[in-house]
This record gives C-alpha cells, sequence and structure tokens, in this order.
C-alpha cells in the first residue's frame, strides 16, 4: 500500500514539475504575443516571421499592409505573420 502512495506522489509531482517548467511559461508567452499583435497600428515599425520590415500602413483585424524600404513597396501580411515590434536600437553585447 506504501509503495502505490509513494508511485502517484511522485507521478503528481512529476506533471507539476512539467506544468510549472513548460506548460504554464508557453501559455504565457503565447498570450503575451497575442496581446502584441493585437496592438499593432497604423505607423507601428514591426518584422514579419519572414524577415520583412516595415511600417504598417493599414490594418484590420486579420490583415496587415506594411510599407517596405525607400520605393515604398506595399505587401499585405496576415496578422499571424506578425514576427513582433521591430526597434532599431542595436543591441548590447
Amino acid at each position: 500500500m506504501e509503495n502505490i502512495l509513494f508511485i502517484a506522489l511522485y507521478v503528481v509531482a512529476i506533471i507539476a514539475f512539467f506544468y510549472f517548467v513548460m506548460i504554464r511559461p508557453e501559455k504565457k508567452r503565447t498570450k503575451q504575443m497575442e496581446e502584441m499583435k493585437k496592438s499593432i497600428k497604423v505607423g507601428d515599425k514591426i518584422s514579419t516571421i519572414g524577415g520583412v520590415i516595415g511600417v504598417v500602413v493599414s490594418e484590420n483585424d486579420e490583415k496587415i499592409v506594411l510599407e517596405t524600404g525607400a520605393d515604398r513597396v506595399r505587401i499585405e501580411f496576415g496578422r499571424w505573420a506578425i514576427g513582433g515590434k521591430y526597434d532599431d536600437r542595436p543591441t548590447e553585447k
């Protein structure tokens, strides 16, 4: 009987460990990414998951239009393709 109780507690401890180390942080990152995507507005400089960097010139619930480069090329993307807001500042190493 003691062995069964020990094994049950061990399994519960492993499940709790994986929840707090892997599942919970991933849900938090996903929620932050969704909030960032919803907060994109016209004039924001963003990068896509494909590496395209541009300024948002129009947006709706599903799509955004980016203007890239000096020649003002406009490209339409789905909101799911947003990688993040782009920061021009150089990173410190």
